[in-house]
Parts: C-alpha cells; sequence; structure tokens
C-alpha cells in the first residue's frame, strides 16, 4: 500500500541562514580546516573539506595538484590507469594525502583497486561509488572492501536516508556520500521518479552518522558557493562538488566556440557520453540518467576556490562562527520563497 510522508523535506533554495552577533573583527579570522578521525579506519585527515567529485571531467590528477595546494579533496574518478597512478604518485607524493581512488563493483573494479592501493601504499582513501547504494550486493562489496583494506579510510555512496547511512557505516564505511539525483547534469529524479530534496537528506543522514561516529558528504545540488555553506550548516562534514568546478583549464577537454562564447562539455558519469566513452555505450537494460552540457569556460581554478572559500568566511561571520566546525552549532535555517533579486538577471 503506498503511503505519503508529509513531513516537509527542504532543498537548499528553500532556505537561508539567519545571522546572528558575532565578535569576528575580519573575515581572515574564520578558520576553514577541519580534523577528523574516522571510525572504522582510525585514519586522521586535516584540510578544507571541499571535495572534487570522482567525474572524469573534474575528478582528474591535474585538478588535485591545484586543490590540494588550498587544502581541499579530490576524488579522482575510476578510468585512469595503474600506470598512470603509478607516475602520478611518484611525482606528487605529498598530495596522496588530498585524494582519494575511486571504484564501482563492476567487474574487474576490486581488482584494480587492489593494484592501485597495492603500488601506492601512501593512498589511504578509497571511494566506493555507485548511483543505488541501497542494494544489498553494496553493502556487501562495502564489507568485503573494508575486510581486505581495515586501515583505509571508505568513502560509500549514494544514500539519501538516515537507515541507509547506518547500515554502511555498520558495513565498514567512514564517510557516506549523500544525494539522489540533485547534480546538474543527473537525471535521475526524471527519469525514475527517486530522489530527496538535498537539504533534508543532509540533515538527517548526519544525524544518523554522527550518532554512530562517522561522517558524511553532502554530495550534489550545490549551484553556488552560499549551497556550500547551507550544506556545511545542515551538518554535513565533507561537501562534494562537480558543476561548480566544471569548465576550468584542469578539466580535460578542449575549449570550444560557440555562439561567440567560450565553453567546455561536462556530463554527468551516467550520461550516454560517458557510457559511449568507458562502457561501449548505454547496456539496452538501463536508461542513461545523466546529461551532457556545454558550460562556460571559465579559466584557472584558483579564482573559483578562491570565491568559495571567501564565501565561507564570510558566511562564518554572519553567524559569528570562529572556525568551520562551529558552523553547524551557529546555524539557524529560515524558510523562504525567494533567494535572490534577479531584477537585473542572473549575472554575478
Amino acid at each position: 500500500m503506498p503511503r505519503i510522508d508529509n513531513d516537509i523535506k527542504l532543498d537548499f533554495k528553500d532556505v537561508l541562514l539567519r545571522p546572528k552577533r558575532s565578535t569576528l573583527k575580519s573575515r581572515s579570522e574564520v578558520d576553514l580546516y577541519r580534523s577528523y578521525v574516522f571510525r572504522n579506519s582510525k585514519q586522521n585527515y586535516d584540510g578544507i573539506p571541499v571535495i572534487a567529485a570522482n567525474m572524469d571531467t573534474v575528478g582528474t590528477f591535474t585538478m588535485a595538484k591545484e586543490l590540494a595546494s588550498n587544502g581541499l579533496f579530490t576524488t579522482i574518478h575510476k578510468h585512469y590507469s595503474v600506470d598512470a597512478w603509478k607516475e602520478f604518485a611518484e611525482e606528487n607524493p605529498a598530495i596522496l594525502k588530498h585524494i582519494a581512488v575511486s571504484a564501482g563493483t563492476g567487474k574487474g573494479d576490486f581488482e584494480k583497486l587492489t593494484q592501485i592501493i597495492e603500488a601506492i601504499p601512501a593512498l589511504k582513501f578509497i571511494c566506493l561509488d555507485v548511483a543505488n547504494g541501497y542494494s544489498e550486493m553494496f553493502v556487501q562489496h562495502v564489507k568485503e572492501v573494508r575486510q581486505h583494506f581495515p586501515s583505509h579510510t571508505i568513502m560509500a555512496g549514494n544514500v539519501v536516508t538516515g537507515e541507509m547511512v547506518e547500515e554502511l557505516i555498520l558495513a565498514g564505511a567512514d564517510i557516506i556520500k549523500v544525494g539522489i539525483g540533485p547534480g546538474s547534469v543527473c537525471t535521475t529524479r526524471k527519469k525514475t521518479g527517486v530522489g530527496y530534496p538535498q537539504l533534508s537528506a543532509v540533515i538527517e543522514c548526519a544525524d544518523a552518522a554522527h550518532g554512530l561516529g562517522g561522517h558524511i558528504i553532502s554530495d550534489g545540488g550545490c549551484t553556488c558557493p552560499g549551497d556550500i555553506v547551507k550544506a556545511f550548516g545542515a551538518g554535513a562534514d565533507f561537501v562534494m562538488l562537480g558543476g561548480m568546478l566544471a569548465g576550468h583549464d584542469q578539466c580535460p577537454g578542449d575549449v570550444l566556440e560557440k555562439g561567440g562564447k567560450k565553453v567546455k562539455l561536462f556530463y554527468g558519469m551516467s550520461s550516454a557520453t560517458a557510457m559511449n566513452k568507458h562502457s561501449g555505450g548505454v547496456a539496452e537494460y538501463r536508461a542513461s540518467e545523466g546529461k551532457t552540457v556545454e558550460v562556460p569556460y571559465r579559466g584557472d581554478i584558483n579564482a573559483t576556490v578562491l570565491d568559495i572559500l571567501g564565501g565561507l568566511r564570510s558566511a562564518c561571520t554572519y553567524v559569528g562562527a570562529g572556525k568551520l566546525k562551529e558552523l553547524s552549532k551557529r546555524t539557524t535555517f529560515i524558510r523562504v520563497t525567494q533567494q535572490l533579486n534577479n531584477v537585473y538577471g542572473n549575472s554575478a
């Protein structure tokens, strides 16, 4: 018998943060670094917990080098060869603490993951990424990876409800990726009717994870620095970005001229473009759940990173949080019907 959950579920666009009295004199006083000890791996993390998504248009070695220089993290996409990994690790040993190796549950994924980790002992983060984290097969896979790599920090997802967060943590994951359908090039909600408003998903999943000593990543739905602030305010330990990091010099692909404007291609990893590139096409038993778009060419990534970090620091001063770790404790969300005044368009 179908049922309707009448509890209100909200997205980033539905809220703003209420400002609060602050003793901070300058944005420069705000500390954006976080330090975590993970539940199952017992490993430490220290950095700014903003993550480039493991998409082959964003989660690249080139991107990782630039983001790591600012203290940010990158989940490297799973399509680099073992030899490419070895070469990168040899040339950039200091960056390994700021990256994760990604893998799915497909044939050969575990074997390749093992080869990479055995070749690069300093690599301590694993990102197990599937579109649907609710399958029993995925839970079993997380258990097997934990058994094989007891001291590695495992990210796993994606899910959007507290009970599945708890199950994956108890299966051996340390950090759960939260988000189904909010991404800018994800069409899961359109193709399947499945999803969950991202702000509510983060609030509920963070509560479940933190109760067990686990952590979460808010994955998808951020369109501007203010959305990243809201994700952290909602309790996310990390925030993962795809579209906000697309279109830069550090993203692969040619700069194209379209209508007198420079653009680059950006596509979801479940899109026909990605599956044609990596899997020989879209299998007959499934539908593409991603799209391919042209995003404006945006130059070097560092300007965008500084814009994001500046927005985070400014938000912290508005609510009186001297450290990013204090932001969720200082956050009161207010529901709104309008975010912006767009009388002069959407330009910044």
